[in-house]
Formats: C-alpha cells, sequence, structure tokens
C-alpha cells in the first residue's frame, strides 16, 4: 500500500496509457500499460493462443534507467501467473525510429523466468512494437 501512495505522489500528474504487441518465435503477448511518470511504467501483458480458462497475465513494473530522444533503456520485474507461474525480469531498449512519431517504438527484450512449478530458469527473448496515446 505504502508502495502504490508513493507513486501516485511521485507521478506529478504526469500519467499515460500505452499499448503493446510483444513476439518471439514460440508465443506473443498483448499488453495495457501505464506510465506513471518519465521513469516509472507498468504493463499488464496477456499471452495470445489460450482461452479464458488458461488466460495468462504478465504484471509488469518498469524502471527507465536511460533516457535519450531515440530510444530509452528499462529493466523491471513481475509475475505470470496461470498456465506459467512465475517471476520475470523485464531487460530492454525502447528505440524510436520515427522522428515525427515518438509515441511509437520498437521494443526489444530480454526476459529471464524462474517458473515457480518447474523450478527452472528461463531466458526468453521478444521484440515488440509500443505506442504511447500522447507523448
Amino acid at each position: 500500500m505504502l508502495f502504490l501512495i508513493l507513486v501516485v505522489i511521485y507521478s506529478n500528474g504526469y500519467s499515460q496509457i500505452s499499448t503493446s504487441f510483444y513476439a518471439n518465435d514460440s508465443n506473443s503477448k498483448f499488453a495495457v500499460g501505464y506510465q506513471f511518470n518519465d521513469k516509472l511504467w507498468s504493463d499488464l501483458r496477456i499471452y495470445s493462443g489460450t482461452n479464458i480458462d488458461n488466460l495468462t497475465p504478465e504484471i509488469i513494473v518498469n524502471y527507465n534507467y536511460l533516457r535519450k530522444e531515440n530510444y530509452e533503456t528499462y529493466f523491471g520485474a513481475g509475475v505470470i501467473l496461470n498456465n506459467i507461474n512465475g517471476v520475470v525480469i523485464p531487460i530492454g531498449i525502447a528505440i524510436k525510429p520515427f522522428e515525427n512519431l515518438k509515441n511509437i517504438s520498437i521494443n526489444i527484450e530480454i526476459n529471464p523466468l524462474y517458473e515457480i512449478d518447474l523450478n527452472d530458469l528461463f531466458i526468453r527473448g521478444f521484440i515488440g512494437i509500443r505506442y504511447k496515446l500522447k507523448e
């Protein structure tokens, strides 16, 4: 609860919604995000290819470590639940390739996953596209 209060206070009225799509060779996921401020943002990622009984959400909080005009680097932490149960540590770069469309980024992400049920560590990679509703 204290963490949520600190996030709200720190956000200073800065917020924006985003939507993303991430893919790799074996699965993909859709995301809806909320950026609290220029450093802190979250994603609710839902894996595709699952029915309603097997819906697999991934809840992530990310921190923009380095922010430049044409790219941002970030890392975060989160959980994944249902078909896969574990902890994820996303580490990525968001590249803004279009000069006049700064609200679109191409995200390249390494996403280590510790799978609790299997007691195993997996290293996954994703590439995606993210669109912020305002920039």
